[in-house]
């Protein structure tokens, strides 16, 4: 079966992914949507997308292996026909100050945050010049552009995240695929909901606009960059944190 367009999102199964697919479905995009591993909340976001009218496809697997990746685009391919937008929104934290921080803890970060998005931008490369036109988005940090304690490891992760767009970009523009990074900063989700009190209060007196981002502000950002109407913006990063990094 083939759709007008198809986006593949990796770590789409709740939180900020979950809002980019359903974000996606509602402009009418075909959803492929990987996760690691909670199949009930994975079904749930293909629910929502498939209820605003949308073929999805569920692809459970972990981002840090190439040949899985590899295997997750191919089978886009033959059950799409194409692949049109990739959004690498997969991301861990194993967060501790450096001085205690395993060599687990840091290279984990990395093989899923960094690597990750880079062995499915290779497995994207060749469908998407051959079709003479894409849309990558990675989903970087503000924590990528102004680092945070404890955080050595998902910075490193998220700044390389930048670096590793921008050299895609300048390869692929002449065949019409841009690549973007959007940079969230702090998103209420999951994550940020067990935050303490003081914690939460100290964080919101760093952001400008005196509240925590919904995942809905990230995902509107994704949705325009794989948009027609971004068909002249490549290379770029979108902060998208309430003014934080300003």
């Amino acid at each position: 079966m083939t759709t007008e367009r198809v986006a593949l999102v990796t770590g789409g199964s709740r939180g900020i992914g979950r809002a980019i697919c359903t974000q996606l479905a509602k402009q009418g995009i075909g959803l492929a949507i990987n996760y690691a591993g909670n199949d009930q909340l994975a079904q749930e976001t293909a629910d929502a997308c498939q209820a605003l009218g949308v073929q999805t496809l569920l692809l459970k697997g972990d981002v840090s292996n190439a040949k899985v990746c590899e295997e997750m685009v191919q089978q886009v391919l033959d059950t799409f026909g194409r692949l049109d937008i990739l959004v690498n929104n997969a991301g861990i934290t194993r967060d501790n100050l450096a001085l205690r921080m395993s060599d687990e803890e840091f290279q984990q970060v990395l093989d899923t945050n960094l690597k990750g998005a880079f062995y499915c931008c290779r497995a994207a490369y060749r469908p998407m010049m051959k079709q003479r036109g894409g849309r990558i988005i990675n989903v970087s940090s503000i924590v990528g552009l102004r680092g945070n304690a404890g955080q050595a490891n998902y910075a490193a992760s998220k700044a390389g995240l930048i670096g590793m767009s921008k050299s895609l970009a300048k390869e692929l523009a002449a065949r019409n695929v841009t690549v973007n990074v959007v940079a969230p900063g702090f998103i209420q989700t999951d994550m940020t909901d067990v935050l303490a009190d003081k914690v939460r209060e100290a964080l919101l007196g760093s952001i400008p606009m005196k509240r925590l981002g919904q995942p809905e502000d990230v995902a509107k950002a994704v949705a325009f960059l794989a948009s027609e109407d971004a068909a002249y913006i490549t290379g770029q990063v979108l902060c998208i944190d309430g003014g934080m990094a300003m």
